[in-house]
């Protein structure tokens, strides 16, 4: 049973409604359109809320909406049939007047809709009485064997028929003992206990006073004010695909056998001509346009999820030249990616550190992640753009793990304070590193820090934790464990682009971890990722669009090479440039 039917524009004018209850279905359908429709999510055309399944369908030729709702509890198998045959019906009665815009003062469409469902139904119901068709041996797994398949071969390569014979049971390999009184190998050259007192660093380190660095006066000055934007070079794509196309023409006339290069947009090419446009004619191109999406590195299911958006947007519109595809697809395409990686929420830092100074507190900032991919030295470029924007900052070595950890951060800190000295700042030191060695608890430490940090005056914590892989049950508990005690202001999962998809899976089980482990009803969550290595993956820039796609979360910051200056903020612009090369 239809709990509501309704019929609106996009521009939010109602044509025409049933509905079956008195129940309030507003604020279903507009999460609907806040979640889906306008977020370009619309793939699958179901979206749940709240015990109630909402089917829709989008009409591009007139931008129309239908949408029907119904419990969830239901199985209603006419639904995809009556919404297609409903949205037939009502453009096929009402052409002439959606073609005029001359529909404000609604339509009689209640016959026609009570004609169309009764006959859905019944379809329905005749679905139901038809029985399971069993398989034919042409269609199982069985008739797919060959005998290539069923040869097995023995060690000396000999490929030998593998049957049984009637009775005949397979003897197990007896187990081989071990060697009694086997010792461990000795490798040359691995040193022994007695050599830890030549190898020990540690004993006569120099004066942490002193440095011998000298630093680079150029990038002082640089980072003051927000992150800029990556760049983005569009000068050699005003005419790309039209020249291609016409390349191609010249090369079919001249009978050249080689194809000719085209860009994303060729693809398209087939879809010119004079009628309306269906899912059927689009399929092939749109299997093309994913494989090229995930050839970028993008998540094969998202990946769908664009092409299912494109094909929404195209579905009943006539394209009669090249250039309407292109520009078409383009458009739809680049909305769908901006409205994807374009933050939900407001993420401005330096207004929010401000805002905590006037709380007589810092601003705390945790980084977590798997290992290697750049927690420490992207929160050392963070910390030098916060100091470059007048923020004392203590960062908190909460890495008690690694080997290294604590004096790497020691190194970034000496550093930092050569490029920005007191003397600079009225006798304040800008940054400092509050460390308790390694083997402690790093939720420990970070609460001291914090502590530490609001009784001295500091405007920033950052947290440095260990990286951990996100499968590592222990590990993500004491990270769970961190979050939970210290309550950070803003949790960054730092992640490389350079490993695509392994991204996402990390950034989810991180996620997930983070909600299990908490023993909280609200716990906090990641609320932006810091993307490092982009200068490494040329145009494969998937795993952007794939982790704020699943997260919803923005991608604060983009790390894109080895010095301070090397930060910028996300520009969607630019991913959506080069993903369509």
């Amino acid at each position: 049973m239809l709990d509501l039917f309704t019929i609106f524009s996009k521009g939010g004018i109602v044509l025409w409604c049933f509905q079956s209850t008195s129940q309030i279905f507003t604020p279903s359908v507009n999460a609907l359109i806040t979640n889906v429709i306008l977020q370009e999510r619309t793939g699958n055309n179901v979206y749940d809320h709240k015990g109630l399944n909402l089917h829709y369908k989008l009409d591009n030729e007139f931008d129309l909406v239908f949408v029907i709702a119904y419990q969830k509890i239901l199985q209603l198998s006419y639904v995809d049939k009556f919404l297609n045959d409903i949205h037939l019906e009502f453009r096929d009665k009402y052409k002439n007047d959606l073609s005029n815009g001359s529909y404000f003062g609604g339509f009689d469409f209640q016959e026609s809709f009570n004609s169309v469902l009764r006959a859905s139904e019944e379809w329905g119901k005749t679905q139901l009485k038809i029985p399971k068709q069993m398989r034919t041996f042409d269609e199982s797994g069985k008739s797919k064997k060959t005998v290539a398949s069923m040869i097995e071969k023995k060690s000396n390569d000999k490929p030998k028929m593998s049957h049984k014979k009637k009775g005949e049971t397979k003897k197990s390999p007896k187990p081989q003992s071990e060697k009694a009184g086997k010792k461990p190998r000795v490798w040359e050259l691995s040193g022994s206990p007695k050599d830890l007192k030549s190898l020990e660093r540690t004993v006569d380190k120099p004066d942490e006073s002193q440095t011998n660095f000298v630093p680079n006066t150029e990038m002082i000055g640089k980072m003051q004010g927000t992150i800029k934007d990556l760049e983005v070079d569009e000068s050699s794509d005003e005419d790309y695909e039209e020249q291609q196309y016409e390349e191609d023409e010249n090369k079919k006339s001249s009978n050249h056998s080689k194809p000719a290069k085209g860009g994303m947009f060729s693809l398209f090419r087939g879809l010119v001509g004079s009628k309306n446009l269906s899912q059927s004619d689009m399929q092939p191109v749109l299997d093309k346009l994913k494989d090229h999406l995930i050839g970028k590195n993008v998540a094969s299911d998202i990946a769908l999820k664009l092409c299912d958006s494109v094909a929404a947007k195209l579905e009943g519109r006539v394209l009669g030249t090249f250039d309407t595809v292109a520009a078409t697809v383009k458009a739809t395409l680049t909305e769908s990616l901006v409205q994807i990686l374009s933050p939900r929420r407001r993420v401005d830092i330096l207004r929010d550190c401000i805002e905590t100074q006037k709380k007589n507190r810092a601003y705390v900032m945790a980084f977590c992640g798997v290992n290697g991919v750049g927690k420490s030295t992207n929160l050392a470029k963070i910390c030098f753009w916060l100091i470059e924007n007048n923020m004392r900052v203590l960062i908190a070595a909460c890495d008690t793990f690694r080997a290294g950890a604590v004096e790497q951060l020691r190194t970034h800190t000496k550093h930092l304070n050569a490029l920005h000295p007191a003397e600079r700042h009225n006798g304040k030191t800008m940054v400092q590193l509050y460390e308790k060695g390694y083997g402690k608890d790093a939720a420990g430490i970070a609460m001291e820090a914090i502590k530490f940090a609001n009784d001295t005056n500091f405007d920033v914590v950052l947290v440095d934790t260990a990286g951990r892989m996100q499968d590592n049950e222990p590990l993500m508990r004491a990270l769970a464990k961190l979050i939970k005690v210290n309550e950070p202001d803003l949790v960054l999962f730092v992640g490389e682009a350079l490993v695509g998809n392994e991204a996402v899976d990390q950034l989810v089980k991180f996620n997930q971890a983070l909600a299990d482990y908490s023993a909280s009803t609200n716990p906090h969550l990641i609320d932006g990722i810091v993307l490092t290595k982009f200068d490494t993956i040329d145009d494969k820039v998937g795993a952007a669009i794939s982790m704020t796609y699943i997260t919803g979360q923005p991608i604060v910051f983009v790390g894109t090479g080895q010095t301070y200056t090397d930060l910028k903020a996300l520009n969607a612009k630019a991913v959506v440039h080069a993903l369509m090369k």
